[in-house]
């Protein structure tokens, strides 16, 4: 299944500093621990879209335009975070367009915002096929504690800008090609169904980190290859050591021997 998507994968292996360990998919695909790997993928999908409008709003877009992008999430964030609203209505609200004026004097401001808006769209499309997928497996949604993965990489962002922006997005491609090794090595382990679901999300997952580190390249204008590597080092220690908190995003649920 997954043998034509090799060369899609290559630079994803390459980026990534360390594997996901094998005791972590073998946690990962025990049918108990289903509901807890869709819920904590669900609200991923939707954290993702959320930094990506953070960074379109308080980098490329003015006052009123940031106001209705909070407005347009709005339905997400009940739905996740308050219960409020059908989930099934939720389909109707993803109707984000590129048609904002970016900041004056923003250089790189009109392709930050054609690179998250399509991202933005891709992740509330992904979270709806994740809710249609729990909904078909009878797991109703519960919230859920976010993992320490994110959180441990933010914590080393810059304070100052565009070093801010930049560090962010390095993250923002992290994120994105972790989750893209993990579809890849969750794909084998399911059923049919989750298994092809999990696939097809390979190639958008894929270009998302590759959008969020050329980002970072162009805005950077110049080598940002040890900042990369320094966040590589971090992301690759949350991914290796023991985690006792198990999540989509999560370390080694086993301490080592």
């Amino acid at each position: 299944m997954l043998e034509k998507y090799s060369e899609l994968l290559a630079p994803i292996n390459a980026f990534l500093q360390c594997a996901t360990p094998e005791e972590w998919v073998e946690e990962a695909k025990k049918p108990e621990n289903l509901a807890v790997i869709l819920t904590d993928h669900l609200v991923c999908e939707l954290k993702a879209a959320q930094s990506a409008m953070y960074l379109i709003r308080k980098y490329a877009v003015d006052g009123a335009s940031a106001d209705a992008l909070l407005t347009w999430l709005k339905p997400f964030e009940d739905y996740t975070y308050r219960k409020e609203g059908e989930w099934r209505e939720l389909i109707k609200f993803n109707n984000l367009t590129k048609a904002m004026l970016p900041k004056s004097g923003s250089p790189y401001g009109q392709d930050l915002i054609d690179k998250m808006v399509l991202l933005i769209k891709e992740e509330l499309h992904h979270f709806y096929q994740v809710l249609e997928i729990m909904s078909d497996n009878n797991i109703p949604y519960e919230n859920i504690a976010s993992s320490r993965y994110a959180k441990g990489m933010l914590r080393h962002v810059t304070t100052h800008e565009p070093n801010t922006l930049i560090d962010k997005l390095i993250v923002g491609a992290y994120i994105e090609a972790r989750s893209c090794e993990r579809f890849a090595k969750l794909a084998p382990h399911v059923d049919k169904a989750l298994g092809e679901f999990y696939v097809s999300l390979l190639r958008s997952e894929a270009r998302h980190y590759q959008d969020y580190l050329t980002l970072a390249e162009d805005i950077a204008g110049c080598d940002i290859s040890e900042r990369v590597a320094f966040f590589g080092q971090v992301e690759a220690e949350l991914i290796a050591s023991f985690d006792e908190d198990f999540k989509f995003h999560s370390g080694n649920p086993r301490k080592a021997e």
